[in-house]
């Protein structure tokens, strides 16, 4: 069952056609992933997707309702979870304490005394962050954490909701290559274990060809490609828009 639907979504910025007439579909635990060359729309039509931008035209459905029109604090509470490129976590707080806040405002508690509100939540915070292989790094600060830790956090903080949608962009951005594809595997078993859908946009095709169901492809805001990772790396439209870049056969991008 298709938990996302785009259907002919579009944006443009003055006279310059940022995305045009986009349409794909994710399913219940599925990783879609959304690449293209810089400037494609990837990120243009990410943000219209959890309403940070709105788009000139289309629709956005998540589990048959429209999400065109509604803010992103509105869209995460229908269901829809997300991970931005540049990790952001609250650096005085623990890690536990991290995943407390996102935990409380998904329960409407956010306005909880703080006396309270660190006691609040700790076993269901321990519970996300063992599944994120976290746990014993729960009394650490965020200050003092390396960056793929750190991603691990965001991941289950994004969880916090019980989201059946997970939109994750460049989540592997700033990651040593090992890392990317560790991060990637987690991301993927949770999803499948979890039934949750799951778009990531991506800049190193190792990680896309390697966990991604299916991919779609962008190219001056148009999907020119859609279908299995064999399939696409074999196509002759994204061969060509990814001539020279070596992007398509293997080599890392970050």
């Amino acid at each position: 069952m298709s938990v996302l639907k785009v259907r002919n979504l579009s944006k443009a910025y003055g006279g310059v056609q940022a995305v045009s007439n986009v349409t794909f579909e994710v399913a219940a635990g599925e990783l879609l992933a959304l690449i293209g060359p810089n400037g494609a729309g990837k990120t243009t039509c990410f943000n219209m997707l959890n309403g940070q931008i709105a788009a000139d035209s289309g629709s956005v459905e998540f589990e048959g309702r429209a999400l065109t029109g509604l803010k992103p604090r509105q869209v995460w509470r229908l269901g829809v979870g997300r991970t931005f490129q540049i990790t952001a976590t609250f650096a005085s707080m623990t890690v536990r304490e991290n995943v407390q806040m996102a935990l409380l405002s998904h329960h409407g508690r956010l306005g909880s005394l703080a006396s309270i509100a660190t006691r609040a939540c700790v076993d269901e915070a321990e519970a996300l962050l063992e599944r994120v292989g976290m746990r014993a790094q729960a009394d650490r600060s965020c200050a003092v954490l390396a960056y793929g830790d750190l991603k691990r956090i965001e991941l289950a903080v994004a969880l916090a909701n019980e989201p059946r949608l997970l939109l994750m962009d460049e989540p592997t951005a700033g990651m040593a290559p090992k890392e990317r594809n560790a991060l990637m595997r987690l991301a993927a078993d949770l999803a499948r274990d979890s039934n949750i859908a799951v778009l990531f946009t991506e800049h190193d095709m190792d990680v896309v060809f390697a966990h991604a169901d299916r991919i779609i492809v962008l190219a001056a805001g148009e999907l020119i490609a859609e279908g299995r990772p064999d399939e696409v790396r074999a196509h002759p439209k994204v061969r060509e828009v990814y001539l020279g870049s070596g992007a398509m056969y293997g080599a890392t991008h970050a």
